[in-house]
């Protein structure tokens, strides 16, 4: 995931993202707002964020 200079490429952000939304929207279908789905939800925020962040910075 991380070169050997250790920089982690932006796209495994957004990979991990989306992942993270796909697995809150399919938590939320089974079991309803749980502490869980919201969870799951903000760490896809998270981690878009810090995918938008990289991508503007560099």
């Amino acid at each position: 995931m991380a070169t050997s200079d250790g920089i982690i490429e932006p796209i495994y952000f957004f990979i991990t993202s989306i992942t993270f939304i796909l697995l809150s929207v399919i938590q939320y279908k089974k079991f309803g707002k749980t502490r869980e789905t919201i969870y799951l939800a903000s760490l896809s925020a998270f981690f878009l964020c810090s995918y938008i962040a990289i991508v503007l910075k560099g």
